[in-house]
């Protein structure tokens, strides 16, 4: 069934052909919408059960919606905005991507689909599994490319530049730089061919670009959903363009950040005398330092992040700053939302109820990851960010300028609008929406 919808056209297509009445039954289908959120943009929605609710954080775009035009006939539906449109196949299932008059991508025969994974067993008999529904369901996207067509993208990667061949999970992860895993993934990509892709959800998305099928992008995410604006461009450029229009372009950092950065690493057991040494090793080699940083020892190991300079390494913190920034240095710091068990902070957040509780309610999450029985701050409690923000603007009396770093885990900063007390099931859900959503500031 293919309709016209206020601001598109809708699309409902079984999973197997229906041939007779008796084939109606026992059917699935997916339900597509198509849409144009913008100038030079396709808008696709395809759902299993509308009814589900995945509870996600949603990014807020830029929608400036397109006038658009539908024809539909026996063989095909057509849906125009502009200079780009969408074709659907109504014979072989199927659709293209359009600009001035040429297809450019398109999803086509069992391109789009369904899963249920780890579904445990169901019946019809009166059981204790009768009619179960214990699977996670997950959709599935594949668009195609041209023959040579290269693609570019998907956020910070130490990987190949051009992504063909590779399998790239869109979670926000600590990998180092030698690795697949990266600090800052964005769920878009760019092609040769000059659109992009962005699929509109901050859950984890997988791409499969050119590896099991290599004549196609593949994406799939967790739920009965999927999201995604195709975004055509003269160029590549253009094509970037279109996608901050419609996701936000950040703001322009200050001159001196663009400058080097010099940091006393993870590994280097360092006081004020190694990095002093560090400091004018630079300077001897006339190699301009903009900003100089410390890693996070300059805690004390088992105390992170308690926000309390380690007095056996640092005895002159005030002192040693003030000659830095005599030198024309920005001071950075490393930090974290987590607290070590066992300091005065963890034990203030604990008693206020400022940290992420368990999801069986039996006290405060906490984890021996990195530091021991950390705790979570919880960013969706309003006096735990007055708490924490209280902190570190006791920072800048210090002459600190810069805090870093913003949590790849996803746990340091969380969306406005969501006021309900956050616990440990919620976690995988804000996981890499937090960080993007940041870093688009």
């Amino acid at each position: 069934m293919v309709e016209r919808i206020p601001k598109g056209m809708r699309v409902v297509a079984p999973v197997r052909v229906i041939k007779d009445r008796s084939g109606a039954l026992d059917v699935g289908t997916i339900t597509t919408e198509f849409t144009s959120v913008g100038k030079d943009i396709i808008s696709v929605r395809s759902w299993h059960f509308e009814g589900y609710e995945k509870g996600e954080p949603r990014y807020v775009l830029n929608e400036d919606y397109q006038d658009t035009e539908v024809e539909i006939t026996d063989t095909q539906a057509l849906m125009r905005a502009g200079r780009v449109a969408v074709r659907v196949d109504r014979e072989n299932f199927g659709f293209t991507f359009e600009a001035d008059g040429k297809a450019f991508t398109g999803c086509g025969f069992r391109n789009l689909g369904y899963m249920q994974y780890d579904r445990k067993a169901a019946t019809k008999f009166p059981e204790e599994n009768y009619m179960a529904a214990d699977y996670r369901p997950y959709m599935l996207t594949e668009l195609s490319l041209s023959p040579g067509e290269c693609v570019y993208g998907m956020g910070e990667r130490f990987t190949a530049f051009v992504k063909n061949g590779q399998v790239v999970d869109c979670w926000n992860e600590d990998g180092g730089t030698a690795s697949q895993i990266a600090y800052k993934n964005i769920p878009f990509y760019v092609t040769s061919s000059h659109y992009g892709v962005f699929v509109d959800h901050s859950d984890n998305v997988s791409f499969e670009v050119a590896s099991e099928k290599v004549e196609n992008v593949g994406f799939s995410v967790p739920g009965e959903e999927i999201r995604y604006h195709v975004i055509y461009g003269d160029t590549i450029k253009d094509v970037l363009r279109t996608y901050t229009d419609l996701t936000g372009k950040p703001a322009l950092p200050p001159a001196w950040s663009f400058g080097l950065w010099l940091s006393t690493s993870f590994t280097t057991n360092y006081n004020e005398e190694t990095a002093a040494s560090f400091i004018q090793g630079m300077a001897d080699r006339d190699i301009p330092v903009s900003v100089f940083h410390y890693d996070c020892f300059w805690m004390k190991e088992l105390h992170w992040c308690d926000f309390e300079w380690d007095e056996r390494t640092f005895p002159d913190v005030r002192g040693m700053l003030k000659r830095y920034k005599d030198r024309g240095l920005h001071i950075c710091v490393w930090i974290n939302p987590y607290i070590a068990q066992g300091t005065g902070f963890f034990r203030e957040g604990m008693e206020k109820g400022y940290l992420v509780r368990r999801g069986d309610n039996k006290g405060i999450k906490q984890l021996d990851n990195w530091q021991p029985g950390m705790g979570l701050v919880d960013f969706t409690n309003p006096g735990a960010v007055a708490w924490y923000t209280d902190k570190l603007k006791t920072f800048w009396t210090w002459g600190w300028i810069v805090l870093r770093r913003i949590s790849e885990r996803g746990f340091l900063w969380t969306y406005p609008t969501m006021t309900a007390p956050i616990r440990e099931e919620c976690i995988i859900t804000i996981h890499s929406f937090t960080t993007n959503v940041f870093l688009s500031f």
